[in-house]
């Protein structure tokens, strides 16, 4: 049932968040369906019952919307090739179920977990590669209905021929299997459920995928698939595997490296273009020498010939980097839309805050800004009358140099109105020649006693953000400063 139009699927199931491997998957599919003026079906694998929930389900789908990665089939959308729920499509399943059981190539199997842990045990003592030994193939009648009066109950295993399984690799060239290497595999479970490889055969077929992209860890799963493919009779799709993505030790990415879920990005501020941005670049599949990508320049550039082999390692210091380049060249208005979800997670009420302060506000900090969630110690500096002042700051303010700085500010302060933008750098000036000192001498103990924090946006911006009266007030806090201050706390920077 293959297409002109090519159509690629994106199959997750919701048993977890989004990983951000799995949305390096649906990303490579939605590109490769824009470039070549395709289409992208989504199709929920949630046959794992005891795993599988709906709330995982709901924030795939909006994970992807953040991600504007529409697709144009499946869930929410129409489709002729529906439905693309595998729960709903049951049977289907088990209509090719019957289908091989009449053709005799599978047969039922009622080896317990137990029994299969001893033969897997048994292969690896001998170091042979773990694999079913075909002990259920040739069971009488009479066999399987004494165990079946034990209370077994079957799975349904698919015959294996030997001989070798070849395929070519959009990405990786000629691939080849040796079927006897793989053994009798399962094909329905104990409890009719239909497995993996089983199900997306058919579902492939049905839905009229031409090109199945995918991760590496599926290679063998694709020699499976080929037999099936054969013996339905079914014409198979292409197939492309991509690498997987990396932690820096070059494992697997896991939640030991850190964060790896979509979602996890989102709540720490990644912009959903520096996400696909990053993914593009790893692997190579847009070219190399490239940084800052528009979505359509990707789309444009992307080609699975240039999809790397090897591991692609996941930096997130690197994410976090490009992120702050989408940050800083966002415009305004729209920065501040998108910062407004993570001041108020920061306890704000943006409603109650001064429009005009909040835009200079975020004008001040923008180049200071890694994340969209760095706001909130931002707001904590600037809009907080109980400044957290961090451990640099306050060993920086206990030094009489700078508090005779400080006293020098606050006495000018005192005697006349704080100064406008414009007119900072003369206060700056007449400071210096009153304190006798210059640089960072003069700066720094300014910046410790305004901010609580030895770097962050500049100093003219943070005066007329602060207003004289939240100045004066610092300045004195500063100046108040134990000795037994806790310098527990850091910089919010």
């Amino acid at each position: 049932m293959n297409s002109i139009v090519p159509r690629v699927r994106f199959a997750p199931s919701p048993t977890g968040e989004l990983h951000v491997g799995n949305a390096r998957t649906a990303f490579f599919n939605w590109l490769y369906a824009r470039h070549y003026g395709g289409k992208l079906i989504l199709r929920i694998e949630d046959t794992d019952q005891e795993r599988t929930k709906k709330a995982f389900e709901d924030n795939l789908l909006e994970d992807l919307k953040w991600l504007s990665l529409e697709w144009d089939e499946g869930p929410e959308k129409n489709g002729a090739v529906g439905p693309y729920r595998q729960s709903e499509r049951l049977e289907l399943y088990d209509s090719f179920l019957k289908k091989l059981i009449k053709d005799e190539k599978v047969y039922p199997c009622y080896c317990t977990e137990e029994e299969l842990e001893l033969e897997r045990t048994s292969l690896l003592s001998r170091k042979m590669a773990p694999r079913y030994m075909g002990k259920c193939r040739n069971l009488t009648e009479a066999d399987r209905r004494k165990l079946e009066a034990q209370g077994r109950r079957p799975t349904f295993r698919f015959k294996v021929q030997p001989g070798l399984i070849e395929f070519q690799d959009l990405i990786r060239g000629a691939m080849k299997f040796e079927g006897e290497a793989i053994g009798d595999f399962i094909i329905v479970r104990s409890n009719g459920i239909p497995a993996y490889n089983f199900a997306v055969v058919i579902d492939d077929y049905f839905m009229g995928i031409s090109t199945v992209i995918r991760g590496e860890d599926h290679l063998s799963n694709t020699a499976i698939q080929l037999m099936l493919y054969k013996a339905f009779g079914f014409t198979p799709p292409e197939f492309a595997h991509h690498s997987l993505i990396l932690g820096k030790d070059r494992t697997k990415l896991s939640k030991r490296h850190g964060s790896v879920s979509v979602r996890e990005f989102r709540e720490k501020g990644i912009l959903p273009e520096a996400l696909l941005n990053y993914l593009a670049l790893l692997g190579g599949s847009i070219g190399e020498g490239r940084e800052m990508c528009s979505l359509e320049e990707i789309v444009e550039s992307f080609s699975l010939s240039r999809a790397g082999k090897s591991g692609a390692i996941f930096d997130e210091d690197k994410l976090t980097w490009l992120n702050s380049l989408y940050i800083h060249n966002e415009a305004p208005d729209r920065l501040r839309a998108k910062l407004f979800p993570f001041i108020r997670k920061a306890g704000f009420n943006v409603d109650q805050l001064d429009a005009e302060w909040l835009e200079k506000m975020v004008d001040a900090v923008k180049p200071n800004l890694e994340t969209l969630a760095d706001i909130g110690s931002y707001m904590a500096m600037l809009a907080d009358e109980q400044i957290r002042i961090g451990a640099d700051a306050a060993s920086l303010l206990r030094e009489e140099e700078a508090r005779a700085v400080i006293r020098a500010l606050l006495q000018l302060l005192e005697n006349d109105a704080l100064p406008a933008e414009d007119s900072y750098p003369q206060l700056m000036t007449t400071l210096g020649k009153t304190a006798g000192v210059k640089g960072k001498k003069l700066f720094m103990p300014v910046r410790a006693a305004l901010t609580g924090a030895t770097h962050g946006p500049e100093l003219d911006k943070i005066f007329a953000l602060l207003g004289k009266k939240s100045v004066m007030k610092r300045l004195k806090k500063a100046l108040a400063l134990e000795e037994s201050f806790s310098a527990s706390a850091t910089d919010p920077d």
